[in-house]
């Protein structure tokens, strides 16, 4: 078994690996040509993502700079995903985002780690493991989330959160490490912020359904 397969699957394997090292390179340097478009190349980042990335729906936009380790290869985005500045996606193993999902400044989605056996470690070895992120997730400025780990769709993760283990649909959680700390409800529909209630009847698009 090649390290290359060894990587797919999972497995410990050598990431210097030359052929792991001569593809990722191809990635890297049209990574470095995207993060240096300027904001207005609204056109030439989306052509980027629906090139490179392993999926990307539409209504996609990330502020510069971007970093990732395959330059996005195993990044999977739905719709309507928006990245604010400095998102970090080590996407060694696959990253799957849904739609509507909101990263702010400065998050970190990590799908990489290294064996706790020093001597592995010594060499450099390491495995990959998918990170999946549900649909109108908000992930707060400063997260980190490790590799393995799911996040429910509607949930909200707090600013500076350290993400070790799975959040469920529908909550707040917030921390190092995470913790839900409450349900989204009720009040939420009402409150956007402490005590200032949400005027649904001035937002033109929910005046509608409410």
């Amino acid at each position: 078994m090649t390290q290359c397969e060894r990587m797919q699957q999972g497995l410990v394997y050598d990431p210097a690996d030359a052929e792991i090292m001569r593809e990722q390179l191809r990635y890297q340097d049209r990574l470095w040509e995207f993060n240096q478009l300027k904001p207005s190349q609204l056109k030439e980042k989306i052509k980027y993502m629906k090139e490179v990335f392993a999926e990307c729906g539409d209504g996609c936009y990330i502020e510069l700079p971007f970093r990732a380790n395959w330059g996005g290869r195993n990044v999977h985005f739905g719709n309507g995903v928006y990245a604010n500045f400095n998102l970090t996606l080590v996407d060694d193993g696959h990253i799957y985002v849904g739609d509507k999902v909101m990263f702010a400044p400065n998050v970190t989605v990590a799908t990489a780690n290294h064996p706790i056996e020093p001597s592995l470690r010594a060499k450099g070895y390491q495995y990959n493991k998918d990170v999946h992120i549900g649909e109108n997730v908000w992930i707060g400025a400063g997260t980190v989330i490790v590799p393995g780990v799911h996040i429910g769709k509607n949930s909200v993760i707090g600013a500076a959160s350290v993400v070790t283990k799975d959040i469920p649909e529908n909550v707040v959680a917030v921390g190092n490490p995470c913790r839900v700390i409450r349900e989204i409800g009720e009040r939420d529909r009402a409150y956007f912020y402490k005590t200032e209630r949400i005027d649904w009847e001035n937002l033109p698009l929910f005046d509608q359904c409410h």
